[in-house]
């Protein structure tokens, strides 16, 4: 079996890494700012667990192999521009939006779009991070630095966030896991669950418009699509073409982890449905300090980073998956966090099945 490269040594590298070693496969996770030359064979494989890099020793030697699986699709997915560009041109439904150009003004920003616009950096940004609200009541203009750099996005007045996250083989195979509610404080997702059975109406229309998308980008790998729920109808918010946060909780509640499926798909090895096991849970670890006593709390399976604690960086997560709804609702009752996991914690119990 060849090696699975992956640029970059987060948390999503090592969760593939641990999905790869039953396996067999020897996946190995770089460093963006690694120096070191790689043993790269051409039989080799190279994936990567984030959208964009800058041009580092480590990832000039990734990017150029000529087995990077999707790299022509990261440039066009991590610029929202032109990710903005690929929805429209498959007719798959987002938030009104326009490209905000050097001669761009707030006023035809609220003509267009309305009272709330949301600016948002066409690179980077992530956590509510690149982002910056236009308010007509305040009379907010548009900063000159964000001109030429940002696409402008109307305020969707949504009922609540879901993703899907989906996995196409090499051969065009497909399959999806059960939609998640998400729940996003200050822009940063703390808390999902999934399945909900009031979420399957949707399923098959979330599934056509993320099969269309990879389809046509002739992707490989798994695919999440970030959605606001208006209603009966779905507009995706964003694409992340790699593993994603609100798929970790298929780690406790599915036969075959989103990692893995990755793994199984960028390998060429045949992918198979996974079965969901039961009711899960999935509470982000946010600038708070690992705590060993959790472990007593039945149905939680602790993920921990191993990074820095620091102010609103995800350092580990909690995923929760029993048949027994006591089970998640004591541990909901059980676990003893700051603000504002209280919020996080009320909006789970309040989403599990009655």
């Amino acid at each position: 079996m060849s090696v699975l490269w992956v640029l970059g040594a987060g948390q999503l590298g090592a969760m593939l890494k641990q999905a790869g070693t039953p396996l067999g496969v020897d996946v190995r996770p770089v460093d963006i700012e690694s120096t070191e030359t790689l043993a790269l064979s051409p039989s080799d494989v190279v994936t990567a667990e984030r959208e964009e890099w800058p041009e580092t020793v480590a990832t000039k030697q990734l990017a150029t192999h000529t087995n990077f699986v999707n790299l022509a699709t990261f440039p066009q997915l991590a610029d929202r521009l032109t990710q903005k560009q690929w929805l429209d041109r498959l007719e798959l439904a987002t938030a009104p939006w326009f490209p905000v150009e050097s001669d761009s003004t707030a006023k035809q920003a609220y003509h267009t779009l309305g009272e709330r616009v949301l600016l948002k950096r066409r690179r980077g940004g992530y956590d509510g991070k690149g982002q910056f609200w236009l308010k007509e009541s305040e009379s907010t203009d548009i900063p000159e630095d964000w001109k030429g750099y940002a696409i402008a996005e109307q305020a969707i007045q949504f009922d609540e966030e879901v993703s899907l996250v989906g996995v196409r083989g090499k051969n065009g195979e497909t399959h999806f896991y059960p939609l998640t509610l998400n729940l996003h404080i200050n822009g940063i997702l703390y808390a999902s669950i999934s399945p909900l059975e009031r979420l399957k109406p949707l399923q098959s229309k979330a599934e056509a418009m993320l099969s269309k998308l990879m389809d046509a980008l002739d992707y490989v790998g798994v695919m999440a699509m970030e959605c606001f729920r208006v209603g009966d109808d779905l507009l995706i918010n964003e694409l992340a073409p790699r593993v994603h946060n609100s798929g970790h909780w298929t780690q406790a509640g599915a036969s075959i982890c989103q990692f893995e499926n990755h793994v199984r798909a960028v390998t060429g090895l045949p992918l198979a449905p996974a079965d969901v096991k039961n009711q899960s849970m999935m509470i982000n670890l946010i600038g708070i300090d690992l705590d060993y006593q959790w472990l007593n709390i039945e149905g939680l399976e602790l993920y921990w980073y191993q990074k820095e604690v620091r102010l609103g960086r995800k350092v580990g997560h909690l995923n929760f998956c029993s048949g027994k709804l006591a089970v998640l609702e004591t541990a909901l009752h059980t676990l003893d966090m700051p603000e504002p996991y209280p919020t996080a914690l009320n909006w789970l119990k309040d989403n599990l099945p009655n």
